[in-house]
């Protein structure tokens, strides 16, 4: 057998999928197959949560799983054939590949069938059940693939001859970056796990449902942070925490990270739930406003202070007495004003330019920069003492990019502020946005992340849901990979022999490679609509290139 060939593709397994379109059948080998729509059957899980309570929903979806498994083990034993049971086996995660569940990859493998014995350990990408379950309940503690540990339970089953169980040990919807799951010998899990492969009659347990149905709604429901913060991650549980052990003292606090990730709402989170919430909020952005003219917003101006300070005025100090002042930015801030800055901090006084009168004030100060303020103190444009006085409680927060399991709770929150605003009924986005969304790198974050939405929210039809085109002003490229089928119903290859076949029919006696590249890049342009990053990005090239290539053909 070629090692370098997947099995599905030793076994032409593509061929064996038909498309019967005249009577409406889909066929795999003998297994009639169906297309359902992953929206549709998220709903039907949903409702088995619901009406069932999450331990006997969790069972019927393992048990349904186990006879798909079945299925699929018979029919690779099938292809077989002669060969050794062992050269067969990780068939069985390709066709679920091919069936569009998960995509599973093998870390360990130790099959014995002289003895009937089992053990492995594989990963799970892209599990439809994962991101199903975070679209519809948000990220929760608990994992989300019964389906496919059914599966992988009546596939290993059914080779082995014997009851193989298999058990999550990690979930996406969980907050891991991939799933991961095991498999063994039913002999050597406990009882209480195993109850979920045996079926059961619920009749007499009818009266218990409603209270397992509204303990579950707590659970699953409980995935957002407290007020206008919104996640469930790991990496947001984490800063989050930290901010709640600071908000009932006057400690000061730096909030870190990069720009857009929701420094002024963890500012405001903490104002809101200390004790000064019924007090002034002030926030300054540092950098917004010009050198000559901060010192004169943060501490005030007397009249005649200078050329047209024609009246007193208190500074933002003075106005957030009692309350919070915020300082967005604050590496920017001049030299003289960090002087400035670092004397209120030590006195608790400040003095308005032009006067000799100094006030007492009474606020709590929180920070926050994208700057590397170390640095800043390395290279003389950030004074050491003042950073030791503002990073008393350093409180990082993290990029979007690092907690990817918050973004369906993040577009459903937006979705909801700019539904209301508009005002629109927006039922969310469509499964193709939110792999988009899921795929993009956020260098903006949640910003990024907000005015996408606004944008989408803009676009969709009244009672929509937003689609991909709706979201980015330059479309991304995110092209479905698949099959299309022929008149006969089957799936054609998609392999390297097309590719082959299709040089070797441009490669004829009059072939004239830069003719041909020029055609391609004016087709590029043309399907971009002049757009060069975008046809640059169908062709696989950068934008640079493309231009030169460009210009080439047009001479």
């Amino acid at each position: 057998m070629a090692k370098d060939k997947a099995l599905s593709e030793v076994f032409n397994l593509r061929a064996r999928l038909r498309f019967d379109t005249a009577h409406g059948n889909i066929w795999l080998d003998e297994s009639r197959m169906m297309l359902l729509h992953t929206r549709a059957f998220g709903a039907l899980r949903k409702e088995l949560f619901d009406s069932l309570g999450v331990e006997r929903a969790r069972g019927l979806l393992v048990r349904m799983g186990f006879v798909a498994g079945q299925q699929d083990g018979e029919l690779a034993k099938k292809l077989a054939g002669d060969r050794p049971l062992g050269e067969i086996f990780l068939l069985g995660p390709e066709i679920h590949g091919l069936e569009g569940i998960v995509k599973t990859r093998t870390i360990q493998c130790d099959l014995d069938f002289e003895h009937g014995n089992f053990y492995g350990e594989f990963t799970l990408e892209n599990s439809w059940e994962a991101e199903s379950h975070l679209q519809t309940f948000g990220p929760g503690p608990d994992h989300a693939c019964w389906s496919v540990i059914g599966y992988a339970s009546g596939y290993v089953t059914a080779f082995m001859n014997r009851l193989v169980v298999f058990r999550e040990t990690a979930c996406h919807a969980a907050g891991a970056t991939l799933c991961s799951m095991v498999g063994k010998n039913a002999e050597e899990w406990d009882e209480d796990y195993l109850r979920y492969f045996h079926p059961e009659n619920i009749a007499e347990q009818m009266i218990e449902l409603q209270q397992q149905v509204t303990q579950l709604r707590d659970t699953l429901c409980s995935t957002r942070g407290e007020d206008s913060l919104v996640g469930d991650s790991p990496a947001f549980k984490s800063a989050f925490s930290l901010l709640q052990r600071a908000a009932l003292s006057p400690i000061n606090v730096l909030l870190l990270g990069e720009t857009g990730v929701g420094k002024e709402r963890f500012a405001r989170w903490l104002h809101d739930n200390g004790p000064r919430a019924d007090k002034p909020f002030i926030a300054v952005n540092c950098a917004a406003i010009p050198h000559d003219l901060i010192e004169s917003e943060l501490f005030g101006v007397t009249k005649g202070a200078y050329t047209g300070a024609e009246q007193s005025r208190p500074g933002r100090f003075e106005r957030a007495h009692g309350g919070t002042l915020f300082l967005d930015e604050v590496g920017d801030l001049a030299p003289a004003a960090q002087v400035k800055l670092l004397r209120v901090l030590q006195t608790g006084e400040v003095e308005r330019l032009g006067d000799d009168h100094a006030r007492k004030v009474d606020v709590r100060l929180v920070s926050a920069t994208n700057v590397n303020l170390q640095q800043a103190i390395g290279t003389g444009k950030f004074r050491a003492d003042l950073y030791y006085r503002l990073a008393t409680y350093p409180v990082t927060i993290p990029p979007l990019r690092e907690r990817p399991t918050d973004l369906p709770l993040l577009v459903e929150s937006f979705i909801e502020k700019f539904s209301a605003l508009y005002p629109k009924k927006v039922l969310g986005v469509t499964e193709r946005a939110m792999q988009m969304l899921s795929q993009y790198a956020w260098p903006g974050n949640i910003r990024e992340l907000e005015n996408v939405i606004e944008r989408g929210v803009l676009l969709v039809p009244p009672g929509g849901r937003i689609e991909a085109s709706h979201l980015f002003a330059e479309q991304q490229q995110f092209e479905q990979e698949g099959e299309g089928i022929d008149q006969a119903g089957n799936l054609p290859e998609r392999s390297a022999a097309r590719e082959q076949v299709l040089c070797e029919e441009l490669l004829g006696p009059e072939f004239n490679l830069i003719a041909h590249e020029n055609a391609l890049v004016d087709l590029a342009v043309k399907k971009a609509n002049g757009n060069l990053s975008q046809a640059a990005r169908l062709l696989g090239i950068t934008r640079r290139q493309l231009a030169y290539k460009f210009n080439r053909s047009g001479e």
